[in-house]
């Protein structure tokens, strides 16, 4: 059975992003990661392949060596339904940090509390709750 992923590509800065997001959630954890090492294709250190989990989702991410010129929109974002009004603070204080809010957030005529944003790392989040 095909299993579709989020595949994430940073450019140096994978690594920081992923465990910054596993300390956020709850059953989240690092699954493997390989780095590059010296005359390989990619930044000595940087990361070659890497899977994390969060609340159970799978992730992979790499560090790209390569100057693509595009990088992460908000055209695509990843969308949580929160439990609790705690949760969806915490998450979206945690994940504005450094970033930037797209929609603050606030009661809206689709959700009793919602908030979209960029993380610092150009990841884009939509965060609802509808107690």
């Amino acid at each position: 059975m095909q299993k579709i992923t989020n595949f994430l590509m940073f450019t140096g800065r994978a690594e920081e992003a992923m465990n910054f997001y596993v300390s956020l959630f709850n059953d989240a954890q690092i699954v493997s990661i390989t780095h590059y090492g010296p005359n390989e294709a990619g930044i000595k250190g940087t990361v070659m392949h890497a899977s994390f989990t969060l609340n159970g989702q799978l992730f992979m991410c790499i560090d790209s060596s390569v100057d693509h010129g595009f990088t992460f929109t908000p055209a695509m974002s990843l969308h949580i339904n929160c439990d609790s009004d705690e949760e969806i603070e915490t998450l979206f204080n945690a994940l504005s940090a450094n970033g930037n809010i797209l929609m603050p957030l606030d009661e809206y005529p689709f959700s009793k509390k919602y908030g979209w944003l960029t993380d610092q790392f150009g990841i884009s989040w939509q965060l609802n709750y509808n107690q």
